[in-house]
Order: C-alpha cells, then sequence, then structure tokens
C-alpha cells in the first residue's frame, strides 16, 4: 500500500499500486511525487521505487530556459552614430563662440538623420532620446545666436549701418 503527497500538499491514500499507476496516467502523480511506501521510514520520490521506474523512463528532464537573451536571433540594436554625432554637436554649439555657427547646423542635420534612420530601423538603432537631445541643443543654439544678434543690433545699430545705405 503507499500513500502520496499530491500537488495541493494534501496526503492521499492508502491505494494499491495499480491505483497509483492509474494516477500516474492521469497526470495526477508524477515522478517527483514524495510517496511513502507501507512500512518504509521516510518520503521518497515516486520514480526512485524500482516497481515505479519504468513509467518515468520516457520522461525527458525538463528544459531550463537561460535568463540572458538568445544570440542566435539577430544583432542587437546599437546606438545611432548619427544620433551621437548630433548630440556631440549640439553640445558644441552652445560652448563655441560665434553664436554656435555652424555646429548648430550640423548638430540639426545629424539628428535628423539618426532620427529618421531610428524610425526606419528600430530593430537594428536605438538612442531616440539622444537624438533628441542633440536636436534640442542645435536649436537652442541657433536661437541662443539668432538673439544675441538682435541683441547685438539693438545695442550697437551703427556696426550694421553699412547693410542699409542706399547707392
Amino acid at each position: 500500500m503507499y500513500r502520496i503527497i499530491g500537488a495541493d500538499k494534501r496526503e492521499y491514500g492508502p491505494v494499491t499500486a495499480n491505483q497509483l499507476r492509474q494516477w500516474v496516467v492521469e497526470g495526477r502523480a508524477n515522478a517527483q511525487t514524495q510517496t511513502f511506501v507501507e512500512g518504509a521510514t521516510e518520503w521518497k520520490p515516486l520514480v526512485t521505487l524500482p516497481e515505479f521506474a519504468n513509467h518515468f523512463a520516457a520522461e525527458s528532464p525538463p528544459v531550463i530556459r537561460p535568463l540572458r537573451p538568445d544570440f542566435t536571433r539577430g544583432p542587437f540594436p546599437k546606438t545611432n552614430s548619427f544620433a551621437t554625432a548630433g548630440l556631440v554637436f549640439g553640445i558644441l554649439s552652445l560652448t563655441c563662440c560665434c553664436c554656435g555657427f555652424p555646429l548648430n547646423i550640423l548638430g540639426f542635420v545629424f539628428s535628423l538623420i539618426g532620427l529618421s534612420q531610428i524610425n526606419r530601423h528600430p530593430e537594428l538603432y536605438e538612442g531616440r532620446c539622444i537624438a533628441v537631445a542633440g536636436l534640442i541643443l542645435s536649436l537652442l543654439s541657433f536661437f541662443w545666436g539668432f538673439a544675441l544678434v538682435l541683441l547685438r543690433l539693438a545695442l550697437h545699430p551703427e556696426n550694421f549701418a553699412w547693410h542699409f545705405k542706399t547707392f
């Protein structure tokens, strides 16, 4: 006679060997089901009992899936180099004298190209935030330079008088 501990952690039995075999067929017991044989001193997995070992020989071991990504699936996305260049030019345009020109134009163009490539091929490229940051910094530099030119024009109009002379 046998007793088992079910998946619900309750004890079932005593049952005969034939009844226990029927439970294996029905899926109510498996190789790891803890079993107590009448007259034994401890609980053992059902697969360790010689009279049931042949019922589990065909079972394959459980498949353990790795936690890391599957490297056979394809290349990992990489940071778009145009987006990176756009950010670098955007930063340089804010720190450079001469109103950031032409670095702000380069930062703007490279950031737009980077965003375009990232949108077209999201499986290959990442770095959308980098491209947007480069775009914002380049535009900020452009408007800052434009504001400085207007301020200089307002404060020193004589420096720009030659533009307005008539011939």
